[in-house]
């Protein structure tokens, strides 16, 4: 059976982006670029907003307010691209102008349950942060990894990763600190019914 991570990349304060901030928030470092590249061969899944927006970026679209990529954001672009890809989407329509990407249709839980029980190796996400929120209510994710950098951004992050997320215990399985600043932490979840002191009736 394939195992499900759900892997995200946020402020400390629990945003997926900010206006005006460059990718990984400008503070990207050697050590957290060479443990990227120390990570094992995924099938990336994701929906069609995330879809749209990273296709954009490899067909030449650059965040607002840059002119360009940086060599290390190109680098990660180009390694995605090679990766093999699913989207979720009613909307998009063949052919995709993402290579290696599979169009999938049916319901995003269902394809994914299908998905684990294949077969051997590993699913992650990126970005899409209901389709992460929706596996995570189905008890689909095994692992659930967060790389934290360290800036607030308050007054103009973008993307609350966390808001209609069910209550969830988080037992850590793993931790490391890159560069000198920025923090992983990654934990197997479980889905709580209720608080700790909120017994059922």
């Amino acid at each position: 059976m394939s195992e499900l991570l759900v892997d995200f990349i946020t402020s400390l304060d629990g945003y997926a982006s900010g206006e005006g901030w460059p990718g990984f928030w400008g503070l990207e470092g050697p050590e957290y670029f060479a443990w990227l590249g120390e990570q094992p061969e995924s099938t990336l899944l994701m929906g069609a907003t995330t879809y749209r927006k990273m296709s954009d970026f490899v067909t030449g679209a650059v965040p607002n307010g840059q002119d360009e990529f940086r060599p290390e954001e190109e680098a990660s672009l180009d390694e995605l691209t090679r990766a093999a890809k699913v989207v979720f989407s009613s909307s998009l329509e063949e052919p995709l102008k993402w290579a290696n990407t599979t169009l999938v249709r049916d319901d995003a839980v269902e394809a994914v349950r299908a998905m684990k029980a294949g077969g051997p190796g590993l699913l992650s996400t990126i970005g899409s942060l209901s389709l992460c929120r929706s596996l995570l209510r189905a008890g689909l994710v095994d692992r659930f990894r967060v790389v934290m950098f360290p800036v607030i951004t308050g007054a103009t992050g973008a993307e609350r990763i966390y808001d209609g997320y069910p209550d969830v215990a988080l037992d850590m399985t793993d931790h490391r600190t890159f560069d000198g600043r920025t923090q992983m932490v990654e934990y197997k979840p479980r889905l709580l019914e209720h608080p700790p002191l909120a017994a059922p009736a």
